[in-house]
């Protein structure tokens, strides 16, 4: 699906599919991670059975307000345990399927919020 954002100073996702994401413009094919401030890294590994409490330790240090988790294709939630780290620097997380957590944070990135959203991107 292609999305037609307003114009915006801050880092959007343009398209999506199930297994990539374009982000300004630029097609991205592993997970993910991107803030409304510019950051974009790799992030996680590429399935989510491969997903451990030591991918989210670093989303803690971002100094967001709220991580947009996107699942892959369909919503799976991760231990709460694996949460600590974003509890304690009082991170929010929300859980969502990897295009609707494109959607989200592309809204909260638009409202100029600190946000970062977490893509996992499974090959199909």
């Amino acid at each position: 699906m292609k999305l037609q954002p307003d114009s915006t100073s801050v880092q959007v996702i343009t398209a999506y599919g199930a297994d990539w994401v374009s982000i300004n413009g630029e097609r991205v094919q592993h997970s993910v991670l991107i803030t409304s401030t510019g950051l974009r890294q790799a992030w996680g590994p590429a399935r989510f059975a491969d997903l451990q409490p030591e991918h989210f330790v670093p989303l803690a240090a971002l100094g967001v307000e709220l991580v947009v988790f996107g699942s892959g294709a369909k919503l799976r939630f991760v231990s709460p345990a694996w949460l600590q780290p974003l509890m304690r620097a009082r991170i929010g997380l929300e859980t969502m399927d990897t295009q609707a957590a494109c959607r989200t944070y592309n809204i909260l990135a638009g409202e100029g919020r600190n946000v970062a959203c977490a893509l996992l991107l499974e090959a199909s």
